[in-house]
């Protein structure tokens, strides 16, 4: 396996690149603010707005699919690069919990650790985020796109709120990302296994 990378040491590295260099993209981490489930900056003065070169330009491809198909909307990265040590101190939050199946353990490695997986939203012209019908990392069945339509017929979710998470999806889709079934934010690029085996994890 390649060896790892420290997160300090990815400012200038050549196979990533800072989101902020992205044209038609929003940024704001969750997890360097309280606005998240532990309720504290857990990313501290690390800067882990970085995606690896081949998930930014999938970020980029995304943004003018959007633009095109949805002019006004724009993509609102909540996470992106998620440092092990970060990944660790996040699963040991939910240790014990029946909420450990939404955080990739972390000996296995989440996907965020290799800098190729990016958590989104979409906002409209006034910066404001589209309802969703549930918040970013609420862990619970309303966040599964696996449940929506069931969720829908028991009117817990709109048709209005399905067609944003519709339009995120086939954003994010269009510029070769995939989807989970328990989170509606989270986006893989690549194939989670592989990318295990073939790329350096960031501590």
């Amino acid at each position: 396996m390649p060896p790892m990378i420290a997160c300090e040491d990815v400012p200038g590295h050549a196979d990533f690149v800072h989101l902020l260099s992205l044209p038609g993209i929003a940024l704001e981490l969750r997890y360097a603010t309280p606005d998240n489930f532990v309720g504290r900056n857990v990313y501290g003065a690390l800067d882990c707005a970085y995606l690896r070169r081949e998930a930014a330009e999938a970020l980029q491809r995304s943004a003018a699919w959007l633009q095109q198909h949805r002019p006004g909307l724009r993509l609102l990265v909540l996470d992106a690069l998620r440092p092990q040590r970060v990944q660790e101190a996040l699963y040991a939050e939910l240790q014990g919990t029946p909420l450990t199946p939404y955080l990739a353990h972390p000996e296995r490695g989440s996907i965020h650790s290799y800098g190729m997986a990016v958590d989104a939203t979409l906002i409209d012209g006034q910066g404001r985020e589209l309802d969703m019908g549930s918040g970013f990392d609420e862990m619970s069945a309303i966040s599964h796109p696996e449940y929506e339509a069931e969720l829908l017929a028991q009117g817990l979710l709109s048709a209005e709120q399905l067609s944003h998470r519709g339009w995120l999806r086939a954003a994010m889709r269009a510029g070769g990302f995939s989807t989970i079934p328990s989170e509606w934010w989270h986006f893989n690029l690549g194939d989670p296994e592989q990318l295990r085996q073939q790329l350096p994890r960031v501590l």
